[in-house]
């Protein structure tokens, strides 16, 4: 009953793709049945896990990258072939890399036996169908089977509606109102407008947090909606800005997505089991294969790419500076250099063409009308560079900016997030709150943990009022569009 609901909630956004889950899910739950039988031995089961790794990869290709590489082709003039759009399927990223790592564990031996409906409910699980994580069989079949699970917890609820309201507040309040200082400044780069410094970096700026808080609330709601159920998720999202570099970011941003990436493409391609050189390759391939799964297009494969080249210069560091030290002085500046570089690389993430994130790129030297000889040598320097002194004269908008950008790294760096808020009960599958280093306020004041009580009530209360408030038009996550 349970996975035919959640079959109804898949085709109601579109009920002629219906069949591409289904015919997933039969395909590839056969598939694992016979990895899994003692039969299927040596060469056979090679042959059966190539035959269902090709036909996700085939199915994923198609929908989603067919269109991208024609155009591609087209634009060298090999070709003029012209085809309608392919409409994306909802979610068909994220179920088929879960499916595909589903066939490789039942490949290793990892897969115990599981009922066929047990198995369209791993696959199809509403609250992380849409945008992830990308669970493990291991982490979700085991709660499904327990009895425990399908019967009514008001404590879970509680917890469950408290974690949802926080994160309906961090996308609505939050994200969506980031989001319109971002869309015209990047619509302006995309119709090749002549942007200035503040302009850009308000833009950039307010991206960079609109993401952040768009797939931290979506992560948060998940988590949610799937405790009502009595289901744990995996963490997804765990205070990325706070990373002092980039193998730190990818510990903490989409998380799920960088284990699989990790366990299924960058382990089998050798690792670093190879050397020095082939690491560095085997690092550049996931991360572009990474970039391409977020977006079928070019500005998604160099920001994979530029991820890739941070990552080879984050291990060649590592090996030359092996010394850490642990001063606030240190770790803020590691904290900012890492923001920056992911900041930069953002610019492609969010930019339609490469010419529109040129043209960001080119707001950032234009700088505030100020005559270069005023400033002496390093006038005369940024000159040199390609620094234009062409825009605007500094006003008080300008310093908004400016004061934006560290109240929102305040925010990010001092405030608890949503799984230390609620430490102490669970939020997460495999989440321990005596492994998370609490934040200045957890170790001012211990009343910065959720409890059960009045206070607490009154505080959700208040965050899911505004949220309500502010659902004035539909506005979806950022992370649906993949």
């Amino acid at each position: 009953m349970v996975s035919v609901s959640i079959f109804v909630f898949y085709g109601y956004w579109n009920p002629a793709y219906l069949w591409v889950i289904v015919g997933s899910i039969l395909v590839n739950y056969s598939l694992g049945v016979l990895l899994s039988a003692s039969a299927t031995k040596g060469q056979l089961k090679n042959i059966v896990l190539a035959i269902g790794v090709v036909a996700n990869i085939l199915l994923l290709g198609y929908y989603k990258y067919v269109n991208f590489f024609m155009d591609t082709i087209n634009r060298t003039g090999l070709s003029d072939i012209q085809i309608e759009s392919i409409v994306l399927p909802l979610a068909i990223s994220f179920f088929t890399f879960q499916q595909i790592a589903y066939l490789v564990d039942a490949w290793k031996g990892e897969v115990k036996e599981y009922n066929f409906l047990d198995y369209c409910l791993f696959v199809t699980f509403f609250p992380q169908l849409i945008a992830g994580p990308i669970v493990h069989h291991k982490e979700m079949l085991p709660q499904f089977k327990e009895g425990k699970t399908y019967k009514l917890n008001h404590f879970n609820i509680t917890i469950g509606i408290s974690i949802f309201l926080v994160g309906l507040f961090k996308k609505v309040v939050i994200a969506d109102n980031l989001s319109v200082l971002a869309s015209p400044v990047f619509s302006a780069a995309e119709n090749g407008e002549v942007l200035h410094f503040f302009e850009v970096a308000e833009g950039v700026i307010a991206y960079t947090f609109q993401l952040y808080f768009d797939f931290s609330g979506y992560s948060d709601m998940a988590v949610g909606i799937a405790r009502l159920f009595g289901i744990r998720l995996p963490l997804n999202f765990n205070s990325p800005y706070k990373a002092e570099n980039i193998i730190d970011f990818w510990r903490r941003w989409h998380i799920t997505l960088s284990r699989f990436l990790r366990d299924y493409i960058y382990i089998p391609l050798g690792g670093n089991r190879k050397g020095r050189s082939r690491r560095h390759i085997n690092l550049m391939a996931t991360m572009l294969l990474g970039g391409l799964w977020h977006g079928a297009g070019w500005t998604f494969v160099f920001w994979g790419a530029l991820h890739g080249f941070y990552l080879i210069v984050n291990h060649g560091w590592q090996k030359i500076w092996k010394r850490r030290i642990n001063k606030w002085w240190s770790v803020a500046i590691s904290r900012i250099v890492t923001l920056f570089l992911v900041m930069f690389a953002w610019i492609f993430f969010r930019a339609e063409s490469f010419d529109g994130a040129m043209q960001i790129l080119k707001g950032f030297t234009n700088l505030p009308h100020t005559p270069s000889e005023n400033l002496g040598f390093i006038g005369d320097l940024l000159v040199f560079m390609g620094f234009q002194f062409n825009g605007p004269s500094i006003s008080a908008s300008d310093i908004k900016v400016i004061l934006m950008f560290f109240a929102l790294t305040a925010i990010v760096w001092f405030i608890p997030n949503t799984q230390q808020l609620f430490a102490k009960y669970r939020p997460a599958y495999g989440y321990s709150w005596r492994t998370d280093k609490p934040v200045l306020l957890q170790s001012l004041n211990r009343k910065f943990y959720w409890r059960p009580n009045v206070a607490w009530s009154v505080w959700i209360a208040i965050l899911g009022a505004s949220s309500l408030l502010s659902l004035s038009q539909v506005s979806e996550f950022l992370y649906f569009q993949f």
